[in-house]
């Protein structure tokens, strides 16, 4: 295993070799629409296009590989859907047995994705403690290892690989990062853009739901501060509390976290449909949420990233976000 709290670039660069060729390397996408409303240069990395739909499959691909190489026969994994999915699309690729365990309100969207992969499902209450329960137990009862979502230092790696491509396709294209932009659930993915981003002057921001916020609490604290996650479109970003290796990763390397409400997050969700012609998952529109509420540079149009985390969405969900649209499209055309 990677080394823990003294993870550094290394060990995303590392991680990044290995998944070469084993993980999508997803477009970077560009809109002249977000870029005036975001006063900056917006670049989004569309991790929706990713093998399972999110970059989720990027630490549970390296974590994975690893413990079958380490010999393991099977792998356990609780999250909210899209790190299940991944880890039972890699054990599929390694060969393993997969078992995950989701909240009873899991989007049936990433419940049948799991199913697809070959996965063993188990359903736990709707809070990560019980999940995180159940998946212990299962792992005594198996001897299979937990692949946890966020406080795993391979999954971390991994997850930090899509913000060091994001980096490194910016530098190619002239443009370089002045900032970064991720949501924020457990943590993994902004302790992982934090480690990418050592080294240089890039400001890394995490995006998080207002009501779900246990990351923003914990830096203002200096300890790890749990939450009692409200309700929030965004799925993915609702755990209880930060996890412990990520917030030993990010308490002093984040320049800071952005609080969005769900309206903020789907007129996101909206942008990126319509102006990107891309699925994005609330969760992963997040992001440009959290970019659009960045104070722009008064003397010079900064480039601003932002990881597009995932795309796996009910189609329900889709058409009451789009709802609003469609009512302004009808009006306008009575209108004209």
């Amino acid at each position: 295993m990677t080394r823990t709290v003294g993870q550094v670039r290394a060990d995303v660069e590392e991680a990044s070799r290995w998944l070469a060729g084993r993980v999508v390397r997803t477009p970077v996408l560009r809109s002249p629409v977000i870029d005036e409303l975001a006063g900056a240069r917006v670049l989004l990395k569309a991790e929706n296009l990713q093998n399972g739909g999110s970059y989720k499959m990027r630490g549970a691909l390296r974590a994975v590989g690893r413990l079958a190489m380490a010999g393991h026969t099977g792998v356990i994994a609780q999250s909210t859907g899209n790190h299940a999915v991944a880890v039972a699309l890699a054990a599929r690729q390694h060969g393993l047995a997969a078992t995950v365990v989701l909240p009873v309100d899991a989007a049936s969207t990433k419940v049948d994705r799991a199913r697809a992969a070959g996965a063993r499902v188990v359903f736990a209450g709707t809070g990560v403690e019980e999940r995180v329960a159940v998946a212990n137990g299962l792992s005594d009862e198996s001897g299979h290892p937990v692949v946890d979502a966020y406080d795993h230092p391979d999954v971390i790696a991994g997850q930090g690989t899509a913000s060091l491509e994001l980096i490194e396709d910016a530098e190619r294209a002239g443009t370089p990062l002045d900032a970064l932009v991720v949501p924020v659930g457990g943590g993994g993915g902004v302790a992982g853009a934090c480690l990418a981003a050592a080294g240089s002057d890039i400001e890394v921001y995490g995006v998080e739901p207002v009501g779900c916020d246990s990351l923003a609490r914990s830096l203002a604290a200096g300890v790890r501060v749990p939450v009692t996650p409200a309700p929030t479109i965004a799925d993915g970003l609702r755990p209880s509390c930060v996890g412990e290796l990520p917030f030993a990763i990010v308490r002093n390397t984040l320049r800071g976290v952005v609080r969005v409400d769900d309206d903020e997050i789907a007129a996101a969700f909206r942008l990126i449909l319509t102006e990107l012609k891309v699925l994005a998952e609330p969760s992963g529109a997040a992001g440009l949420a959290g970019a659009l509420r960045l104070p722009p540079d008064r003397d010079r149009q900064r480039t601003v990233g932002v990881v597009l985390t995932g795309g796996n969405v009910e189609e329900s969900l889709v058409a009451r976000l789009m709802a609003p649209r469609s009512a302004d499209l009808a009006e306008e055309g009575a209108a004209a």
